[in-house]
C-alpha cells in the first residue's frame, strides 16, 4: 500500500506529497486549482499561544508575494523583550507546516511561520528558532537527531448530568458511559491528525471529580516521536484545536497544572529518543544504552532550571508535590512514576507477543527497539513548548559533553518508590526541584550559561524569562496557601488558560 494514500493529513492527500516535500509551487497550484481565497499565518508569541494573521487572496500575484516575502508584524506586541522603538519583524511561512484550517467555514490554508529581523536574519530570540538552534547544536555535537513527543493532558468541564458517575480519581482508561468525553477526545484526535499531528493514542486519565454542579474529567492525547521541531509544532496546533473544538461543543477545557487539592494535576510529560541514521540509539543489547544514560545525566544536571521553561505559573508548583504521581526530586529510574525521569517499559523481552495473543498468526520480526523512549515528567501545560524542548535538547547535549555523565547517571538512579517511609534516607539524599516560579528563576539565573552557550538562548530572552517568573512573587505561596481549596481555586481561575 502506498503510505501516502493512507495518511490522515488532509492537505498531503490532496497535494499528493508528504508535507516535508511541499514547495511553494505545490501550495500555489493547489490553492488556484481548488479556488481557495484565504490563507492564515500562525506563530507562537511570548505567551506560548498561537497568533493568527488573516489574508484574502486578491489575485495570483498577491498570493505569490505573500508566500515569497511574508509580512510585517509588531514584535513588541508579541514578545516582552522587544522594544517598541525597533519592533518590526517579518513572518514568513514554512511550507511543510501547511494544513487546511478545520474550523474555517471558508476553505483556508494555514501555515506556521518563522520570524526574521530587519536585516533578514532569523530572530535569535524567537521560540521556533531557539529550538532549531538547540536541535542543530545537538546534531553537531552527537551526530544524532533529537526526537521528542508529548503527552497532552487536559480537563474537560461541563454541567454534571449525575448519570453513571465515575469513581473519584479512578478515571484511568475508563470507558463510556462512566467517561463522558471519549467522543469529544476522538473528534479532537481526528482534527489533529488532519492537520498533520502524529498521534499515538488517546484515553481518559486518572482525574475526575464533581465540584459546584460541574463534572471535571481528565483526558490525554499522546503523540509519536518525531523531530523535536515538528513535535513542538504539533503540540502547539493540538492545544489550539482542542480549545476551538471545546468552544464549538459548548465545553470548557483547561491545561492548567492543578485544579484543586487532592485531585490529579495535568502534566505534559515529554518523551525523547536519540536517532542516528534512522536507528533509535536508546537501547543496546536489550538494555538502556550509555547514550541514553548520558542524555539522562544531562537532565539530572539541568533539571532545576528546566522548570523555568516547563512550569511557568504558580499553579505548576501545586502539582509538583509528593504522592500525586508528579516529581519532586531529581532522580531517574525504570518504570518508576515517583521519579523525575522515567524509563518506560520497553519491548525488550524478544518474545513475539502478537503470536501469543493470536496463535493462528505467523511469527513476525518487527523491530521493537525503535519504540524505546525516556520520559521527563516535570513539565505541564503552562510550558512554552518550543523553549521547553530547546531546554531539553540543551540538557541532553550537556550530558553527552560531560565526561562524568555515566557517573552522574549512576548516582541519581533509584529503583524504589522514594515516597515510601522505608525509603526516607534515599529521598533525603536527593536534590529537589524548585517549589515556585521565583525559585525556578533563581535556578535559571545560576545555570543560564548552559543555555546561552553557542548562542542558542539569547541573553535578552533569558533575562525576560527570569523577570517574568519573579513577577509572580510566589516564593512562599505554596506554604502560605497550604490546602486552602478556595484560594487554590482562585489561582486556578486566574491561570486557567495557561
Amino acid at each position: 500500500m502506498d503510505k501516502l494514500n493512507y495518511t490522515s493529513h488532509e492537505l498531503a492527500n490532496r497535494i499528493g506529497k508528504l508535507p516535508k516535500d511541499f514547495t511553494k509551487k505545490d501550495i500555489i497550484d493547489f490553492i488556484i486549482a481548488d479556488g481557495i481565497r484565504h490563507i492564515n499565518f500562525q506563530y507562537p508569541a511570548g505567551d506560548g499561544r498561537i497568533k493568527t494573521l488573516n489574508f484574502v487572496i486578491n489575485d495570483a500575484a498577491y498570493l505569490e508575494e505573500i508566500l515569497s516575502c511574508g509580512e510585517r508584524v509588531d514584535g513588541s506586541s508579541l514578545f516582552p523583550f522587544i522594544e517598541a522603538n525597533n519592533s518590526d519583524l517579518y513572518v514568513v511561512p514554512r511550507f511543510r507546516t501547511a494544513y487546511m484550517d478545520p474550523f474555517s467555514e471558508l476553505p483556508t490554508v494555514n501555515f506556521l511561520c518563522s520570524f526574521f529581523n530587519k536585516d533578514g536574519e532569523p530572530l535569535s530570540s524567537s521560540p521556533e528558532y531557539t529550538l532549531h538552534k538547540a536541535c542543530e547544536a545537538f546534531r553537531k555535537s552527537t551526530g544524532m537527531e533529537f526526537q521528542a513527543m508529548g503527552e497532552l493532558e487536559y480537563y474537560v468541564i461541563a454541567p454534571d448530568d449525575e448519570c453513571y458517575p465515575a469513581v473519584d480519581q479512578k478515571g484511568y482508561h475508563e470507558s463510556a458511559p462512566y467517561a463522558k468525553f471519549g467522543e469529544f477526545r476522538q473528534l479532537c484526535m481526528n482534527y489533529i491528525a488532519r492537520t498533520g499531528g502524529q498521534i499515538k493514542y488517546g484515553h481518559s486519565e486518572v482525574g475526575n471529580f464533581t465540584l459546584d454542579g460541574k463534572i471535571y474529567e481528565q483526558n490525554e492525547i499522546e503523540f509519536l516521536p518525531v523531530n523535536a521541531e515538528e513535535a513542538a509544532e504539533q503540540l502547539l496546533i493540538a492545544k489550539w484545536i482542542i480549545r476551538n473544538l471545546a468552544y464549538q461543543e459548548g465545553l470548557d477545557v483547561t491545561f492548567a497544572p492543578k485544579i484543586t487539592v487532592g485531585k490529579a494535576g495535568s502534566g505534559m510529560h515529554i518523551h525523547f529518543r536519540v536517532v542516528k541514521d534512522g536507528i533509535n540509539q536508546m537501547l543496546k543489547n536489550g538494555e538502556l544504552s550509555d547514550d541514553a544514560k548520558r542524555a539522562i545525566a544531562g537532565l539530572m544536571t539541568l533539571a532545576p532550571s528546566i522548570t523555568a521553561f516547563g512550569n511557568t505559573n504558580p499553579t505548576s508548583y501545586f502539582r509538583l508535590v509528593p504522592h500525586q504521581e508528579a516529581p519532586t526530586n531529581i532522580c531517574w529510574g525504570d518504570r518508576n512514576r515517583s521519579v523525575l525521569v522515567r524509563v518506560p517499559l520497553g519491548w525488550t523481552s524478544k518474545k513475539d507477543l502478537c503470536i501469543q495473543a493470536n496463535p493462528g498468526e505467523k511469527s513476525s520480526s518487527y523491530d521493537t527497539t525503535q519504540k524505546q523512549t525516556v520520559e521527563m515528567r516535570s513539565p505541564d501545560g503552562s510550558a512554552d513548548i518550543f523553549l521547553l524542548l530547546a531546554g531539553l535538547a540543551v540538557a541532553c547535549r550537556c550530558g553527552f559533553e560531560n565526561p562524568d555523565a555515566l557517573t552522574v547517571a549512576e548516582k541519581t538512579y533509584v529503583n524504589v518508590n522514594i515516597h515510601k517511609d522505608e525509603n526516607k534516607a534515599i529521598l533525603d539524599s536527593l536534590n529537589v526541584l524548585p517549589d515556585s516560579c521565583a525559585a525556578s528563576a533563581d535556578c535559571l539565573e545560576a545555570q543560564r550559561a548552559f543555555y546561552e552557550k553557542e548562542g542558542i538562548f539569547a541573553p535578552a530572552m533569558i533575562d525576560g524569562l527570569i523577570a517574568t517568573l519573579r513577577k509572580f512573587d510566589d516564593r512562599t505561596l505554596r506554604q502560605d496557601i497550604g490546602n486552602d481549596q478556595s484560594k487554590i481555586l482562585e489561582l486556578v481561575e486566574k491561570y486557567f488558560h495557561c
